[in-house]
C-alpha cells in the first residue's frame, strides 16, 4: 500500500464499517456514502465499479436477489406463507425449541440443494408468521436460520458463490464437495443446534394460550389463491430446477431467476407493481455500495496485498497451511464479503497447491471454503444471506442490529471454524 489511494479506499472502508457497526447512520445510506468517496477519491472508477467482474458490482448477485424477491412476493399473496406456518408450528406441538430446530434443519438443507441467499427469502417470511402466532421474538429465529443457511452452504458446489469459484479454478465437482464437505456440514448443523438451545434459551417462552390456538388452526384455510399457488410453485420448481442443472444449462443463477419472475408475472394475473413493490429496494442498494467500496479496496491492491501476506504465513507446510488458510479466510471473510475475497485468494491458493506438487486431496482448497463460507457467519455483513435477512427483518418491523447479530455470529463462527480445523486434522492428515 505504497501509494495515498491504497490508504484512502482502507480509510473510507473503516469509516463506513464504523458507521455501520455504530448505527447512527442506516447502512444503506453508510454503504452509498462510501461508494461514491471511493469513485470520489479516485480509488475505483466507472468501468471498475460497473463493469469489471472482478472489482466492481456483482450483477449476478443483485439480479438473482431482485429476481427470487418478486417469486416470494408473488407466492406470499397465495397465502402459502401462512400455510407452512401452521403446519411446522402444529409438527412441533407448538414447542418453541422444536419450531427453531424444524427450521433450522430445513434451511442448512435447502441451502445445499439452493445457494443460500434463495433460501433465506423463501424461509424468513415463513419465519416472521411462525413468531407472530407464538408472540416470540423473531430476531433468534432469523439470526439461526442465517447460521443454518451458510452452514448447509458448504455441503454443495452450489451452495455458496464462494464454492463455485474454487470449483471452477480448481477443477471440482458438485460429487467432491459432497464426499469432503457433506459430511462436516451435517456435523456442523447438529453443532448449531445445541449452540442455538444455550445461546437463545431466555426466547423458548412457552405461551399455552396462544399455542393452543394456533393447533387448532386449519392450515389449508389460509390458502387465498389454490391457482396463483400451482403458478408459483411450478415456476419455482422450474427456477430451483435451473439452478441444479447449472452445470448442464450453463445459465447464470441471475438469468434463471429473471426469466422465472418475468414467467411467473406473465402467466398471473398480480399486477407488476405490486410485485415489483415486495423487492427489498433497500438490501438491493446496500449491496451495490457494498462490493462498489470493495472494489475500491481490490483496484488499489489491498485485497491483493491482504492475501499474498496470508500466502507468506503459510510457506511449505500443508497442515499449517491449511490451519493458517482455514483461520485466516475466517477473519476476513467476517469483514470483507466472502465472493471479492475468495476470488481474489483463489489464484494465490492454487499457486500454493502447485508448489505442494498438486495436493491429490486438495485439502487447500476445502480450507479456503470453509474458512470463507463460515467465516461469513460472524458479522452482520459477512456473507449476502446475512444482509438479506436484516433487510427482511427490518421490513417486517422486527429489526436485528448489527451488535445483536455479531455477537452471536463470532460465537458460532468461533466454534464452527474449530469443529472444522479438527475435521481437516483428522480426515486428511491424522488419519490419511
Amino acid at each position: 500500500m505504497s501509494d495515498w489511494h491504497s490508504w484512502a479506499a482502507v480509510a473510507v472502508f473503516v469509516g463506513a464499517y464504523a458507521l455501520i457497526i455504530s448505527e447512527k447512520v442506516h447502512r444503506v445510506a453508510a454503504a452509498l456514502g462510501g461508494a461514491g468517496l471511493m469513485l470520489a477519491l479516485g480509488a475505483t472508477d466507472d468501468k471498475a465499479a460497473f463493469y469489471s467482474t472482478g472489482s466492481g458490482i456483482d450483477w449476478n448477485v443483485v439480479f438473482l436477489l431482485m429476481g427470487m424477491m418478486m417469486i416470494v412476493g408473488v407466492l406470499k399473496k397465495t397465502g402459502m406463507f401462512e400455510y407452512l406456518a401452521i403446519w411446522a408450528v402444529k409438527r412441533a406441538r407448538a414447542r418453541p425449541f422444536r419450531v427453531m430446530v424444524m427450521l433450522v434443519v430445513l434451511t442448512a438443507v435447502a441451502s445445499a440443494l439452493l445457494d443460500n441467499v434463495t433460501t433465506v427469502l423463501l424461509v424468513a417470511p415463513v419465519t416472521l408468521l411462525v413468531c407472530e402466532r407464538l408472540a416470540l421474538p423473531a430476531a433468534p429465529f432469523l439470526i439461526a436460520e442465517v447460521f443454518a443457511a451458510n452452514i448447509g452452504g458448504i455441503a454443495t458446489l452450489v451452495g455458496d458463490p464462494p464454492n463455485i469459484i474454487i470449483a471452477s479454478r480448481a477443477g471440482l465437482t458438485f460429487n467432491d464437495f459432497l464426499v469432503h464437505l457433506a459430511p462436516l456440514a451435517v456435523v456442523l448443523t447438529v453443532v448449531l443446534v445445541l449452540l442455538c438451545r444455550v445461546m437463545f434459551r431466555a426466547s423458548f417462552v412457552y405461551d399455552e394460550e396462544r399455542a393452543a390456538e394456533v393447533m387448532a388452526l386449519e392450515e389449508r384455510e389460509a390458502i387465498k389463491d389454490p391457482r396463483l399457488l400451482v403458478q408459483g410453485l411450478v415456476v419455482l420448481v422450474l427456477v430451483v430446477a435451473g439452478f441444479v442443472l447449472h452445470p448442464v444449462l450453463h445459465y447464470e443463477p441471475s438469468v434463471v431467476a429473471l426469466l422465472g419472475s418475468g414467467l411467473l408475472v406473465a402467466v398471473s394475473s398480480v399486477e407488476t407493481g405490486e410485485v415489483l413493490g415486495e423487492v427489498e429496494w433497500p438490501t438491493l442498494a446496500f449491496f451495490a455500495g457494498l462490493f462498489v467500496m470493495i472494489g475500491g479496496l481490490i483496484e488499489t491492491g489491498v485485497v491483493a496485498e491482504v492475501s499474498q501476506g496470508l500466502a507468506q504465513l503459510i510457506g511449505g507446510s500443508e497442515l499449517g497451511g491449511s490451519m493458517v488458510l482455514l483461520g485466516g479466510s475466517a477473519v476476513l471473510s467476517g469483514i470483507v464479503d466472502n465472493i471479492p475475497y475468495v476470488a481474489t485468494m483463489a489464484p494465490i491458493t492454487a499457486d500454493l497447491v502447485q508448489d505442494m506438487g498438486g495436493s491429490a486431496d486438495r485439502v487447500l482448497w476445502w480450507a479456503l471454503a470453509l474458512g470463507a463460507d463460515l467465516g461469513g457467519n460472524a458479522t452482520a455483513i459477512g456473507a449476502s444471506a446475512n444482509v438479506v435477512v436484516l433487510g427482511i427483518a427490518e421490513r417486517g418491523r422486527q429489526p436485528i442490529s448489527f451488535w445483536q447479530f455479531t455477537k452471536y455470529g463470532l460465537v458460532v463462527t468461533a466454534v464452527t471454524v474449530a469443529v472444522s480445523a479438527a475435521y481437516v486434522w483428522l480426515r486428511y492428515f491424522a488419519l490419511a
